[in-house]
């Protein structure tokens, strides 16, 4: 079943109140989604020389300090490594790939829930109003963020299978629906290089527009070819380091609405959680159509 939503500010006084916004869509999608509940927020923007990396804590009382200081001798005294709950954000002068590739080695103890220049994602097993009283979002600033709420019913209800996922620089994708032919595209993009953690299907789908990506395509093009090659049945909201897409396939049977005013833009599987933000009830409101593709931002 699951439930999505998605929220960007087209103005910059909306940011300072985007995560408390967020947050009263994501609740009003706890009946959809009582297992678990993430987040992608994307906020705070390093800079170019810089990484940001989210951690999850395989350990949920582990002790930070260690882990702080082997970022402090590795990368230097400038690493700032800030914990929430079970969770880390660490923001390290150095080359995403070395960052990420000396954190799989070294430090077992984490796992990368996201990584670029903008994205956090927090993620947890839990009614969705627990998660989110657990890592703050409510007193969040941000351009933008994507939620979900899932009800498993593919794989295990753990924080693992838990949604978003992000297989790519500043790249997440929360996805109601299954897709058929996940095991199969599984097995290829691992060939061409691609990481997953899990054998969530929706994993799938973001490691499939990872690769798209580093061929060279746009992110309208990895959507078109999308349509193309997953099989199954989803509506998926992507996020990126500066908007965020709506998709839905062809038969377009999992239900979405889009709703724009001239301060933001959201996105849910229903509108009762549209209709908790402010100016809601002048908004242009409407039903995606199927197999076409809608995105805001540069990207």
């Amino acid at each position: 079943m699951c439930g999505i939503i998605g929220l960007y500010s087209k103005t910059p006084e909306l940011e300072s109140k985007l995560g408390q916004l967020a947050c009263d869509m994501l609740r009003q999608m706890t009946d959809r989604g009582p297992d678990s509940a993430g987040f992608a927020i994307y906020r705070d923007q390093v800079e170019d020389n810089q990484v940001k990396v989210t951690l999850r804590l395989l350990d949920d009382q582990a002790d930070i300090e260690p882990i702080r200081s082997r970022f402090a001798d590795k990368f230097g005294e400038s690493a700032r490594v800030e914990q929430n709950a079970n969770h880390a954000v660490a923001v390290l002068a150095a080359d995403k790939q070395s960052v990420a590739d000396w954190i799989k080695s070294e430090l077992p103890e984490c796992v990368i829930t996201s990584i670029g220049s903008a994205i956090e994602i927090y993620k947890e097993k839990g009614l969705p109003g627990d998660v989110i009283d657990q890592f703050g979002f409510e007193a969040m600033a941000a351009t933008h963020a994507l939620g979900h709420t899932r009800m498993a019913t593919e794989s295990a209800v753990t924080t693992e299978h838990s949604h978003p996922f992000s297989t790519g620089l500043d790249l997440c994708l929360v996805h109601n629906g299954s897709l058929s032919n996940h095991n199969q595209l599984r097995e290829k993009l691992r060939k061409d290089g691609v990481e997953f953690q899990t054998d969530n299907d929706s994993e799938v789908a973001a490691g499939y527009l990872t690769w798209q990506l580093g061929r060279g395509a746009t992110l309208k093009q990895a959507l078109e070819a999308a349509l193309e090659d997953l099989d199954g049945f989803y509506t998926f909201a992507i996020g990126t380091k500066k908007g965020f897409a709506v998709l839905r396939d062809p038969i377009a049977c999992k239900p979405a609405v889009i709703a724009e005013t001239d301060d933001w833009v959201a996105m849910s599987s229903e509108y009762r959680a549209i209709a908790q933000l402010p100016g809601s009830e002048a908004a242009k409101i409407w039903e995606p159509e199927p197999a076409t593709i809608y995105s805001w931002g540069d990207d």
